[in-house]
């Protein structure tokens, strides 16, 4: 019986030592908040604040993106100028690549969008080439994200 016990807490303490505690969850996963998106088409500069009159989160989960604009001061009859898209990502150390998958406009679905993020305590900057041919659209964006908690 001793030997069986001794097996057994053996058994236990080489297990526990090969089990292995699981990885953090990525910094990019969470529900962020846009703040600033700033568009630049050879070399002119846009910026659209997104604390005023337009509000847009992006929910990011371990495989998928969504985001949901919409306009925060509509006009009482529900004309709302809302948006919304989404799909699969991919993320490799700092370049994230969205797919995608779902909009309203068929000349964005099925693109990917190749981005650098970097991040500054709750703070996601994401900034990448936008190109759609059909669309003859080249710019560069830079999006600050807050995140929510």
């Amino acid at each position: 019986m001793k030997t069986f016990i001794h097996c057994f807490a053996a058994a236990i303490l080489l297990l526990s030592a090969c089990t292995q505690p699981a990885p953090p969850p990525s910094p990019v996963i969470g529900t962020w908040q846009l703040l600033t998106h700033t568009e630049i088409t050879k070399g002119v500069s846009a910026v659209t604040d997104y604390t005023k009159d337009l509000k847009m989160i992006k929910i990011i989960n371990d495989s998928h993106f969504a985001f949901l604009i919409h306009n925060i001061n509509t006009k009482k009859d529900s004309s709302n100028n809302f948006d919304a898209g989404g799909g699969a990502y991919t993320l490799a150390g700092d370049k994230y690549t969205e797919h995608l998958d779902y909009y309203k406009d068929k000349n964005w679905e099925g693109k990917s969008f190749d981005f650098t993020i970097s991040f500054k305590g709750d703070t996601l900057v994401q900034k990448g080439l936008e190109k759609v041919d059909k669309e003859n659209i080249n710019r560069i964006i830079v999006e600050k994200y807050l995140r929510l908690k």
